[in-house]
């Protein structure tokens, strides 16, 4: 079936149902925002849309997708010659998908969606305003999921994996006792965790379910005395059912916990309700009271320890050798006949060659000019394009290692740029030097600091749609909440979170010219603590991330000298980090890159 038809047999389950309108989210069981196993991509399959973020609504003569600035060249070209409808979030005129979905409710009418893959705090909130029009929710079907058929992928099956103490510096033992610790100081009786992240951090665990994240599809319950693991037992091999064993865990059925949620009496319940699904939620009986708040392992994974510190810097050591061999290769040793294909396989064998690897951390983005300007693209068979020797090819990579996981973007200039495309490209590196070098006082927010990374487009009338930096995990997701760095709020729960020591946030700002081409680079930077005097404790960045700016790209005059200085103190000290893993072509070469520019 095509997109369209696809549609139209929606539609007649929505009516054979009695639904008005039908909301198919993004998101599994455990309310994964971007990434998520194939099984649950049901948002694509109905509407042809490839990107990892958006939702679609149907109703009996519309339907719309909604996704936010990262994905609109991409989604234009994707829903063309469909009948669904690009919703542009944050632009004028552009409903939010709660209030579209409650105006399109009629009276009297009935709103649909799969229970288990929406939050039980978006459900609550939809069934009380829908109260006004005498309307209700319908949450027992997986409509989209029922024309997907046969040919719908099946759930994932990958064999666990232990992550040593070497590398996270604490025992599952530990981090269980720091859980429970958490529990007493709130007085709460039951954990519920959901977030795929959770678990793997809490027991040193990590999977494969989904494509470049370390997770598997698994649920945790913590109490005083116990701590069960929900899984697909099959994915749970010998040693690692012994290592759960040795350190206090059960280990049921991955269904398991609707029964043991529905057993729990008077009991005090942590749990996220943007984190739990609707259909969990309706497991909890009214006996018991929810405190609803944030895991603490949200905090605690986001703020590293010392040993994951020291391994995530020589992760990134490791990752900057590839990279910088990418460079130049790129720039030296090119074939005639590069695609961004062959672009990006060349940078993943080169990563492969480095030790401890595990696997990318995201899909490549491989993208020239034109196809750049998309900012989540992925090279494919058909969209594959040649490398010519002009103009720039945009390449956001990163790896997961056994000591940490690395997010970088360079965007390397082909052939002679222009002048405005020199402009473009060095009032990106501009703002993304002023972020990195900014001291700023603890209780600072990234929604403070964006504007450092934002100011000289504005200027200019530009704008990139989206946050300027976003957390990284530990050898785990490389989209990491809570902390992020971005103007315009977007989160599902409270304020913007305050940057502590420990954390890794992302620097990452960019010119999206659609139809042109694409500008971003994006380092990986750690929270550390700065001078303490009579004003506070000041904090600051240390950069994580090492490969050459491209000075072929660079224009100096758009550049403050405390800009340059860094620029070039930055190149010192690149090449001494990376020039010891060159061989003799790529060290002389790495000296002519990172020589000192003159204003």
């Amino acid at each position: 079936m095509n997109v369209n038809e696809r549609i139209a047999s929606l539609r007649e389950l929505m009516r054979k149902h009695g639904i008005d309108t039908y909301y198919v989210p993004n998101e599994d069981d455990h309310l994964s925002e971007e990434y998520t196993a194939d099984y649950f991509k049901c948002k694509s399959f109905l509407t042809g849309f490839s990107g990892e973020a958006g939702c679609a609504v149907v109703t009996k003569d519309r339907a719309c997708l909604w996704t936010d600035g990262r994905f609109f060249t991409q989604a234009e070209i994707e829903l063309e010659g469909t009948e669904v409808e690009l919703m542009r979030m944050g632009q004028p005129g552009v409903p939010m998908v709660r209030d579209y979905l409650i105006d399109n409710t009629p009276e009297g009418g009935v709103l649909g969606f799969d229970g288990r893959v929406v939050s039980s705090f978006m459900a609550a909130n939809l069934e009380k305003a829908l109260e006004n029009k005498k309307a209700k929710l319908v949450m027992d079907y997986d409509l989209a999921g029922e024309v997907w058929g046969e040919e719908r992928p099946t759930m994932p099956k990958e064999s666990l994996w232990v992550l040593k103490k070497k590398y996270t510096g604490e025992t599952a033992k530990e981090r269980i006792d720091r859980v429970r610790a958490a529990m007493k100081e709130k007085n709460a009786d039951v954990l519920i965790l959901t977030a795929l992240e959770d678990p793997c951090w809490m027991l040193n665990i990590r999977g494969n379910d989904i494509e470049c994240t370390p997770v598997s599809y698994a649920f945790a319950l913590v109490t005083a005395k116990t701590c069960v693991y929900y899984i697909d037992q099959d994915k749970v091999k010998k040693s690692v059912a012994k290592y759960f064993a040795d350190n206090g865990v059960t280990v049921k059925d991955y269904d398991a916990l609707e029964k043991d949620l529905k057993k729990l009496k008077n009991k005090k319940v942590w749990t996220d309700l943007n984190q739990l699904n609707a259909y969990l939620k309706e497991q909890i009986n009214e006996t018991n009271t929810i405190l609803n708040m944030a895991s603490p392992v949200v905090k605690f994974r986001a703020v590293k320890n010392e040993t994951e510190i020291k391994c995530i810097r020589n992760a990134h050591l490791k990752d900057g050798v590839a990279m910088t061999k990418f460079m130049y290769w790129l720039k030296n040793e090119r074939p005639d006949d590069l695609t961004e294909m062959s672009a990006q396989d060349h940078l993943y064998r080169l990563r492969e060659a480095e030790p401890d690897y595990v696997e990318p951390s995201f899909p490549t983005i491989s993208a020239y000019q034109e196809n750049a300007a998309m900012m989540h693209y992925s090279a494919s068979e058909k969209s594959n394009a040649a490398v010519k020797k002009s103009g720039f090819l945009l390449v956001d990579s990163g790896g997961t290692y056994l000591d940490g996981s690395t997010d970088i973007t360079r965007t390397f200039s082909m052939g002679k740029p222009k002048a405005w495309e020199k402009e473009m490209y060095t009032l990106v590196l501009k703002g993304h030097v002023n972020l990195l070098r900014q001291k700023f006082l603890t209780g600072t927010t990234g929604q403070n600091l964006d504007i450092l990374a934002r100011s000289a487009l504005w200027n200019l009338g530009i704008d990139y749609q989206c946050g300027t930096g976003h957390g990284v995990g530990h050898v785990l997701a490389v989209h990491e909440g809570p902390h992020g760095i971005s103007w315009g709020f977007r989160s599902r729960r409270g304020l913007p979170v305050a940057l502590e020591p420990g954390m890794v946030v992302t620097d990452e700002p960019g010119v999206y010219l659609p139809h042109k081409f694409g500008v971003r680079l994006e380092n990986e930077l750690l929270v550390v603590k700065a001078e303490k005097n009579f004003y506070g404790q000041f904090l600051e960045f240390e950069n994580l991330t090492f490969c050459p700016y491209d000075r072929d790209a660079i224009d100096p005059k758009y550049l403050a000298k405390e800009e340059l200085d860094w620029v070039n103190a930055y190149h010192k000290d690149l090449y001494q980090k990376l020039s010891p893993y060159m061989n003799a072509k790529e060290k002389k070469w790495l000296k002519a890159a990172t020589a000192p520019i003159k204003a």
